[in-house]
């Protein structure tokens, strides 16, 4: 038995008269048909009429013709048709002269008798020409002006026609499951092609031979006429402008301290000599120290995270840097030492970021130490080396521990970390989070910023740890503390976060699965032993621009980002409020330690004032629209507090 299936009933259009459909052929029920459907376009129906065109039996279409002794005098204004027009729609109107694709087409591009024909302007599924029947031209010639008036598109097929099809316009683009001519793409880049090109720079800014010939052997000159720098490509600098006036609209509380303290000069007579990422954030922090007085000369702390284009803009502001993105070891330590070592000129201040450029002035010229007034570090890992230095007797000068400071450890460190490291992990490897088991080595600010963002996004997440006090915070915010080797073979994203070395070991990397992911977001390179993988056995294929896939004999593949180096500086951007903090904290240090009168800090290790802490972060509320409350006097001596801080003692953890 099969079953019948029912549609709900359409409501009955008004003064429609009762078809008799029990002879399809008979000329009076068609007659019926188009009257009730004249009566429908009159009542505003024309959407229903189309459905009752295109649902009309194809039996009936022998029929539609009228009888020879019927055929009237004159005819009335053709219809519309359906037509698909060269890159219209399917059912607008077609003509080539129309204005979109797919217009009304003349009587004369139509195919006679309403075949497929929209005219020149493309093919699509066409519906012919209505033709007249005696006794309802009054009724069409009614129809007609309601149509004209109120714009109805009325449609209805009265003559034989083939049967309706979908055609494609000539200029669609065909698509091919067949390789072209030119055989499969390569997975694999060249090196040349694919680590030294900015993630940010512009096509039409890259000169062909960039990759071809190296910086250093490039003759460049500024509109100035200076070649006191060496970047990858002068040409950027326009572009790279661009990309620092975009940074300072976020930074606007270090461009707030630029303008205080313009007027005074607190820097004036610093000659700082800088070795950190050279970002359009950062050249933000570079031009404020210039504009406070500083002379400045500039290297990168990391092979992989200079913007080419903004090294080009500070070389064309007369900024002495030295810096491209995609160098050499070679390369890295040449740059640090073409800003320190320049006839003429001597550094009385360092910035640093990871302890290279103080560990090459101690190496190479430790004479300038005579001039210099003070170091600021940014880093865990150049924190560690100047505490060595400071242990060892070794410090010959006061150094500031920016890393340490509460507006590094709790903002760029965790708020940073938290948004950068997904979007490394993205824009290199593609990779859904959801379900991902994935190994974080270290649970300070920097692994609990990623490891918030990865538990968002529906991650299974391992810590590793050697502080118990960190360890047990990790089991507190729902996360298994366990060994990397108990969870080395199951995992498939490795993430180091420790400033230490060979957290990783090539013995973890054999162990590991096919296609585990492998980064770094400490600041060295050291925590990944990637010098153990560059042995014969294993073959490297550059797959994108800073994604290795290390292959092993037995065609199982460790994929490594940025070949060990800090993930989201190497690979992706990181968010400019946050690095405005940071920088404003490295601006006002500089200033403390350059300003500071003699005997207040010794050849010691230094965190950064409280005070400064708070006016740092009071720099960067108002754009936040945040308002602080205010003690009173009585319980600012309750307290006892000064009313306009420090709030909290230099012991206290936030």
């Amino acid at each position: 038995m099969t079953e019948r299936r029912f549609s709900p009933p359409l409501p009955p259009a008004p003064e429609l008269p009762v078809l008799d459909v029990a002879s399809p052929h008979s000329t009076l029920t068609l007659r019926a048909c188009l009257r009730a459907a004249e009566a429908v376009a009159r009542a505003g129906r024309s959407s229903a009429l189309l459905l009752l065109v295109l649902l009309w039996p194809p039996s009936l279409s022998g029929c539609l013709a009228p009888p020879a002794d019927e055929t009237p005098a004159t005819a009335p204004q053709p219809r519309t048709q359906l037509g698909a027009g060269r890159s219209g729609r399917v059912g607008e109107r077609g003509s080539e002269g129309a204005a979109r694709a797919g217009g009304r087409a003349p009587v004369s591009e139509r195919g006679g008798g309403g075949g497929a024909a929209a005219g020149p302007a493309g093919r699509g599924m066409s519906m012919p020409d209505a033709m007249p029947l005696p006794g309802v031209g009054e009724e069409l010639k009614q129809a007609k002006e309601i149509e004209d008036a109120e714009k109805y598109s009325f449609m209805a097929t009265v003559t034989k026609a083939p049967k309706k099809q979908i055609q494609f316009a000539d200029d669609m683009q065909e698509f091919t499951k067949f390789p072209t001519k030119t055989g499969r793409r390569s997975l694999s880049r060249s090196i040349s092609q694919s680590s030294t090109d900015s993630y940010s720079s512009a096509a039409s800014y890259t000169d062909s031979s960039d990759d071809e010939v190296s910086p250093r052997e490039k003759q460049q000159t500024n509109s100035k006429g200076s070649s006191n720098f060496c970047v990858k490509n002068i040409k950027q600098a326009e572009f790279g402008r661009r990309e620092i006036e975009i940074a300072e609209q976020d930074m606007s509380a270090l461009i707030s301290l630029r303008k205080r303290a313009q007027g005074e000069k607190p820097l004036a007579g610093a000659k700082i000599v800088g070795c950190t990422h050279i970002t359009a954030q950062t050249a933000v922090l570079i031009e404020t120290l210039c504009a406070l007085g500083a002379q400045c000369r500039w290297s990168a702390c990391n092979i992989y995270s200079t913007q080419n284009e903004v090294a080009a803009a500070l070389a064309e502001a007369g900024v002495a840097v030295f810096a491209w993105k995609g160098e050499s070891e070679d390369d890295f330590w040449w740059c640090i030492d073409r800003c320190v070592n320049m006839d003429g000129w001597q550094a009385n201040m360092i910035l640093d970021d990871g302890g290279d450029l103080t560990h090459w002035v101690y190496k190479k010229y430790p004479n300038v130490f005579k001039k210099i007034r003070g170091i600021v570090e940014e880093s865990v890992t150049g924190v560690h080396r100047l505490y060595q230095l400071s242990k060892a007797g070794k410090l010959c000068v006061p150094a500031m521990n920016v890393n340490d400071s509460v507006t590094k450890q709790k903002f760029d460190n965790l708020y940073c970390c938290r948004e950068s490291i997904l979007d490394g992990l993205k824009r290199t490897t593609d990779v859904m989070f959801g379900g991902k088991q994935v190994v974080v080595c270290g649970y300070g600010e920097v692994g609990k910023g990623c490891c918030a963002a990865l538990k968002a996004l529906g991650a299974i997440v391992y810590i590793t740890e050697i502080d118990p006090i960190c360890a047990l915070q990790a089991c507190m915010d729902g996360f298994r503390v366990v060994k990397l080797n108990e969870v080395i073979r199951q995992v498939d994203v490795v993430i180091t976060c420790t400033g230490n070395k060979n957290v990783v070991t090539r013995e973890h990397l054999d162990r590991m699965k096919n296609s585990c992911i492998v980064c770094n977001m400490g600041h060295s390179n050291t925590e990944i032993d990637v010098t153990s993988l560059r042995t014969p056995e294993l073959t490297w294929e550059r797959v994108r621009s800073q994604v290795d896939h290390v292959i092993w004999p037995d065609g199982k593949r460790v994929v490594l980002l940025a070949e060990g180096r800090l993930l989201n500086l190497s690979c992706s951007t990181v968010p400019t409020f946050v690095l405005s903090i940071t920088a404003t904290t490295q601006a006002l240090a500089l200033i403390e330690l350059y300003n500071a009168p003699e005997g207040r800090y010794k050849q010691d290790v230094y965190l950064l004032p409280k005070k400064m802490d708070e006016y740092v972060a009071s720099l960067h509320l108002p754009s936040f629209d945040a308002h602080l409350t205010e003690l009173t006097d009585d319980q600012a001596k309750y307290l006892g507090l000064n009313k306009n801080g420090p709030f909290k003692p230099n012991y206290y953890r936030y």
